[in-house]
């Protein structure tokens, strides 16, 4: 949620924002903040009053005890108050109450490099990987091939748990599998600390680090509890230290998510985005960086290189856009997108975002650093995608994929995949099979022995 201190101290830049991004129905939220916050104020410097005057009284009674004065209009005063206090406590806690959800309906403040736009057409390129190929036959539907090829079920997946889900088989779930390996393997290089989080969290720390219609429109709640599946493992790393102080020297914290994530990706969608595209539950691993307000930029351009280099080094096409002001969400204060090109669909699609988060999610988390001098603040928060398995695997499907309906693997993954380099060919799994048994042919044809008994009369002429 927003700081309340740049709410107080800063109202116009908050205006103006609301006007960048084209949100004016968020106007009348806050200036009715303003409002609130300043009746809480005055309110809270009333109820202080009382306390205050609450002890002179009862110095005074006890003062006029000791001369032996009257001290019964005294009494009588000091009797009204705590009913006062506890009034004024009440309408200040509806108050804070009511600060805060409006808090959370407005968006952070956009960074001054973010581009004004409309929407996701307006998103501007700002670096690109290798160039597209065009590679000379019709691209099969990821979907389809997985299928035809044994490696994916989605009929039976839909029949005991409805659309979007899918089983993942084979040598496919071992892709799955190698994906993550090889981003988590780059982190832990980069002294990024692998955590596995708890894929349930409860909404009071959901609500500092996601937008309030997330828990309508993406998430997925236990009935009859206080839990949420996680929709991203950056939810739960990101408020893991919710309600602490962090020392200055012990940051950044560098966290690499493993987990799966759940989304109810509400809508229709086209053909291409059936299969692997949007779906319920999917892996992923997580960028996460907790660090001082001044280092947040320079830490965004870190996790966005380390999802481009991941994309170069599997050989995927991809470019990178500074995401618009009409396609920003309510949490990021500047966020990148990395594409991967969809040679099927002839354009590239989303498959990883970077988000610099500023201090609006620790606002909501109450999440603090402490300097060496004792000065406290907000720290700030950023994420970024490394990998999110599904939506990589279906480019893997249509920019490896082979005329013959086979698909190869791309050269990082093979060593987690035992050596296979294509999916779908016989003869390269037989020779596989081959070389682990120890066995190695020549491809020259063997010479015929002839039979012991011929070779004995041989012998004796």
């Amino acid at each position: 949620m927003l700081n309340t201190e740049l709410v107080r101290n800063n109202p116009d830049l908050i205006r103006k924002d609301l006007e960048k991004r084209n949100e004016p129905e968020k106007l009348a939220l806050l200036e009715e903040l303003i409002e609130k916050d300043r009746d809480w104020r005055a309110l809270k410097g009333e109820a202080d009053a009382l306390r205050n005057k609450r002890n002179l009284l009862s110095q005074e009674i006890n003062t006029a005890k000791k001369q032996g004065k009257d001290i019964s209009a005294l009494l009588e005063e000091a009797k009204l108050i705590p009913q006062k206090i506890s009034d004024s406590e009440k309408k200040i806690s509806e108050l804070q109450a009511k600060c805060r959800q409006l808090l959370l309906l407005l968006p952070n403040v956009l960074h001054e490099s973010v581009p004004v736009g409309k929407d996701d057409s307006e998103n501007v390129v700002v670096k690109q990987g290798k160039k597209p190929k065009n590679q000379g036959f019709e691209i099969k539907h990821h979907g389809a091939l997985a299928s035809s090829l044994g490696i994916a079920d989605f009929e039976r997946a839909v029949k005991i748990s409805g659309t979007g889900f899918f089983f993942l088989k084979g040598e496919l779930a071992l892709l799955d599998i190698a994906l993550q390996r090889f981003a988590i393997d780059r982190l832990i290089k980069q002294g990024f600390v692998l955590v596995q989080p708890p894929f349930l969290m409860r909404r009071k720390p959901y609500e500092g680090v996601a937008p309030l219609s997330d828990f309508e429109e993406v998430m997925y709640r236990i009935e009859g509890e206080d839990l949420y599946l996680i929709a991203t493992s950056e939810h739960p790393l990101t408020s893991m230290h919710m309600d602490e102080i962090i020392e200055e020297e012990s940051l950044p914290l560098k966290m690499a998510g493993v987990s799966s994530c759940f989304r109810r990706e509400i809508g229709k969608h086209g053909l291409d985005e059936r299969g692997f595209f949007r779906v319920h539950q999917f892996n992923k691993i997580e960028q996460i960086i907790l660090c001082m307000p001044e280092d947040s930029y320079k830490w965004i351009e870190v996790l966005r290189k380390n999802a481009e280099e991941l994309l170069t080094a599997l050989g995927i096409p991809w470019n990178t856009t500074n995401v618009c002001t009409g396609d920003m969400g309510t949490v990021a204060a500047k966020k990148y997108d990395i594409n991967g090109w969809s040679p099927r669909e002839n354009k590239y699609i989303e498959l990883m975002s970077c988000s610099n988060c500023t201090d609006y999610q620790s606002a909501g988390l109450n999440m603090r650093f402490r300097k060496k001098n004792m000065e406290k603040g907000l720290v700030h928060t950023l994420n970024s995608t490394m990998v999110a398995t599904t939506r990589t695997l279906r480019i893997i499907i249509e920019n490896f994929q082979t005329k013959q309906g086979t698909i190869k693997v791309p050269k990082p993954l093979q060593k987690y995949m035992n050596g296979l380099k294509e999916i779908g060919s016989v003869k390269k799994n037989v020779k596989i099979k081959q070389k682990r048994k120890g066995k190695k042919s020549s491809g020259k044809p063997k010479k015929k022995r002839r039979p012991v008994s011929l070779r004995k009369k041989s012998l004796k002429k």
